[in-house]
């Protein structure tokens, strides 16, 4: 089975997107099968990996048996995507039967023996497709900048996780969390890493040591269709998601 990664926070601007489109380069780097699912309606991250989001089949027809995921799926530099745009916020409103939560799971189900690792990008929000992000993966990964906004949406996080735990998905482990556009040097950052562990504490993980530093490229790579990884590889950010593989795949076990 593979190992299913969501990225989460329900505050935007933490780098979600960008951390998602980093782990899957990193982990094809690596030889891995990858498959990439986007859940925010926004469509980042199809957008960021060369997809146009507009004119393709998307998670929201797959909810809707509209089409099977085999036909959503999409090939990429890194492995292959499921793709949303803004059609899937109606998902909310639209899926109001019992087992909704489990729209994503469901569907990834037939997929499983494909890939070695599935990275979930989720909505900066704690709805509906965030739940169904939890309940498929079996770890979580959370983003978060070096700001004291960005330490409350991570604090918020705890009570859907136990929820999720103890409905849904017991198995759900938060791997880390990592500290996007961080500088040593400055003040701020070390006072949010010493909070950010004090969280972690609670949510019964760490925070990452890798941390990723900030670059121009990091904002440049997405309008070429790649992942600073692949559009920058010997760039500080580039450095920081390779070594945060290396910490991500240690704590796996070797058939994954």
């Amino acid at each position: 089975m593979p190992v299913m990664i969501a990225i989460t926070n329900q505050k935007g601007g933490v780098g979600k997107t960008t951390t998602a489109a980093a782990l899957i380069a990193s982990l094809s780097a690596r030889g891995k099968r990858v498959l990439g699912v986007d859940l925010d309606p926004q469509g980042n991250l199809g957008f960021s990996l060369g997809l146009d989001i507009e004119n393709i089949h998307t998670l929201y027809e797959v909810f809707k048996k509209q089409i099977s995921i085999e036909q959503a799926l999409y090939p990429i530099e890194y492995g292959d995507l499921l793709a949303s745009n803004i059609l899937l916020s109606g998902v909310e409103l639209e899926f109001n039967r019992p087992g909704r939560e489990y729209l994503l799971k469901n569907e990834l189900t037939s997929l499983a023996r494909r890939y070695d690792f599935i990275v979930i990008d989720t909505p900066p929000a704690l709805n509906l497709l965030t739940v169904n992000a939890y309940v498929a993966a079996n770890q979580l990964i959370i983003p978060m900048a070096p700001e004291i906004l960005s330490l409350l949406g991570v604090a918020q996080i705890k009570e859907t996780i136990e929820t999720v735990r103890q409905y849904y998905n017991s198995n759900l482990k938060v791997t880390g969390i990592l500290l996007n556009r961080f500088n040593a040097r400055l003040n701020l950052n070390k006072e949010v890493l010493d909070m950010s562990q004090q969280i972690a504490q609670q949510l019964e993980t760490k925070v990452f040591q890798s941390k990723i530093r900030q670059s121009v490229l990091v904002a440049e790579a997405p309008a070429h269709g790649q992942s600073v990884v692949s559009y920058a590889p010997h760039c500080k950010p580039a450095q920081d998601f390779s070594a945060l593989v290396d910490e991500i795949l240690a704590q796996i076990p070797k058939e994954a």
